[in-house]
């Protein structure tokens, strides 16, 4: 494989459809987000994105068999709505400045293909966050804009870099007849953050005009506080231990003769 490339496993007619995107990121916000918002409202995987520029290495499933990374594309159809839903979501980002444009490029020439006017991508901010995360909202069109600070989104610090796929789609929808919006929820980045994706996913509703059901991500939010909570303790246990040893060493005398 030199080339990126779409396979379309199923032909779908799609009503003036939004992309949203969620590839993996800081604290995997936009990744757990996306597929979230998918798996609710059981989207249809309709295409495949097979790309060079992801990792060099298959992921192995339980049966032992393997798969090359890539990304999947399911739709929506919004039968009370006036637009259709397309999702997008993968094991990877690519890996390399020029991979990164031609795999965005590739995102978006399938999108103009099926109707997309819209694109909203997702993903991480990072920030020591509050007990319910802010979601930073930047977008190319202010009226799309307006629409997510009326959902509680704020607006993003000036000369904020959003850095990767998120960030390269929201810029190179300028060169297409697409208007773009990107969410990113307040996250420390260094863990699976379903707290923050849950903040975007409720900035996400109010924006598409569409209710879920977010049982799972709380269940999911309280087994990440737990894992957090734990690695909290055995830091403090280092710190202390650390401590006990150098008061130890101080206490040593040596003696030259």
């Amino acid at each position: 494989m030199r080339n990126t490339v779409i396979d379309e496993i199923r032909k779908v007619e799609l009503k003036d459809p939004v992309l949203i995107e969620g590839l993996p990121g800081l604290g995997m916000v936009g990744r757990i987000a996306t597929r979230y918002l998918a798996k609710q409202l059981k989207a249809k995987p309709f295409a495949k994105l097979f790309s060079p520029h992801f990792p060099y290495y298959v992921l192995v499933n339980r049966k032992g068999g393997v798969r090359l990374l890539h990304c999947l594309f399911s739709f929506w159809k919004n039968k009370a709505g006036k637009h259709d839903l397309i999702f997008l979501v993968g094991d990877s980002q690519a890996q390399t400045i020029e991979g990164q444009y031609d795999v965005a490029d590739s995102i978006l020439d399938f999108a103009e293909k099926h109707g997309v006017r819209t694109v909203i991508t997702v993903g991480g901010f990072q920030k020591e966050a509050e007990e319910k995360p802010k979601v930073v909202a930047v977008s190319t069109d202010s009226a799309l804009l307006s629409k997510a600070l009326k959902a509680e989104a704020v607006t993003s610090p000036s000369g904020n870099p959003i850095v990767g796929t998120a960030g390269l789609l929201l810029g190179l929808t300028r060169f297409r007849k697409m208007n773009a919006l990107c969410l990113l929820g307040e996250t420390r980045g260094y863990l699976p953050d379903p707290n923050a994706a849950k903040s975007v996913l409720t900035v996400l509703q109010e924006i598409l005009e569409i209710r879920i059901d977010t049982g799972d991500i709380d269940k999911e939010i309280g087994r990440a506080k737990k894992v957090v909570e734990r690695m909290e303790k055995i830091a403090k246990e280092r710190e202390t231990n650390a401590l006990k040893t150098r008061e130890v060493e101080e206490r040593k005398v040596t003696y030259i003769s």
